[in-house]
């Protein structure tokens, strides 16, 4: 794999962000309005619950986290759609490019502007609604890794779900996140789940994240074995995302799909 190529898909990103301020704005306006909205809502809970029990790190700390695994996800599927609507995704692999190097290069990009959002996120929170990171311990690398992978793994099967179904198909890509996180406990206990819930939980990653959050608040310490587990998930989530990917890209060539590319057909 030629890391020149890889990075020649991530600078054309850089230059397209480099030069609409439309394309930039996005990066940081949706999750600093997230942050705010939730940290007075933290804010509000913490001054009429009952109990001493602080919000804060519970609910700010699990939007963070889950806007950051959203970022990296849109991260790689915006930059894919970038090449679907100035109808370029042919030109690129007219070119010697591989798949491992075009997807390689979707990566890199969805790094550099989920980097942007969480630093934005972090000093939102920290600043405005004293949110510490300090009180996640250790955990909170295992946190932001799991996340990064599965966000990557489902950016790169968003991808391939476009590929296969036409540019419309996006409309099914910016759900995805809202679908999934009912079943990984953002808010609440994977417990309240009911049991078929609960066993979809087991396979998503970020489960384990949310429920070791909880776990640091409660004082029970983070969920060790089950982050051993998620991360390893995580891994088999990106090898099956490549290999989805790259099968469908296959189907798109032999069949002419890729050539044949319009925004009114999703079949």
């Amino acid at each position: 794999m030629s890391l020149s190529r890889a990075a020649a898909i991530a600078l054309r990103q850089f230059y397209l962000l480099r030069g609409s301020a439309a394309r930039v704005l996005p990066l940081f306006a949706w999750v600093a309005i997230d942050i705010i909205l939730w940290g007075f809502m933290t804010k509000y809970l913490n001054i009429v619950a009952s109990s001493r029990f602080n919000f804060v790190p519970t609910l700010l700390g699990a939007v963070l986290l889950w806007d950051f695994f959203g970022r990296v996800m849109f991260g790689v599927t915006t930059a894919f759609l970038e090449d679907v609507w100035s109808r370029n995704l042919l030109n690129f692999f007219a070119t010697p490019i591989t798949i491992p190097e075009y997807v390689a290069g979707l990566v890199v990009s969805s790094i550099a502007t989920s980097s942007v959002g969480l630093l934005i996120m972090v000093v939102l929170a920290a600043g405005l609604f004293g949110l510490s990171f300090l009180s996640y311990g250790l955990a909170l690398l295992p946190f932001v890794l799991v996340l990064f992978l599965f966000g990557i793994a489902m950016g790169i099967v968003a991808t391939a779900i476009v590929l296969r179904l036409g540019p419309a198909a996006e409309w099914f890509i910016w759900p995805m996140p809202a679908v999934i996180s009912p079943f990984v406990g953002v808010f609440y206990p994977l417990s309240v789940l009911p049991t078929w819930m609960q066993a979809v939980a087991r396979i998503l990653p970020p489960s384990y994240v949310f429920e070791s959050v909880r776990g640091i608040v409660r004082g029970t310490g983070a969920w060790w074995p089950g982050l051993a587990l998620s991360g390893i998930l995580a891994f088999i989530y990106i090898v099956l995302a490549g290999f989805i990917f790259a099968r469908v890209f296959r189907y798109a060539v032999r069949t002419g799909l890729i050539a044949r590319y319009s925004a009114e057909s999703v079949s």
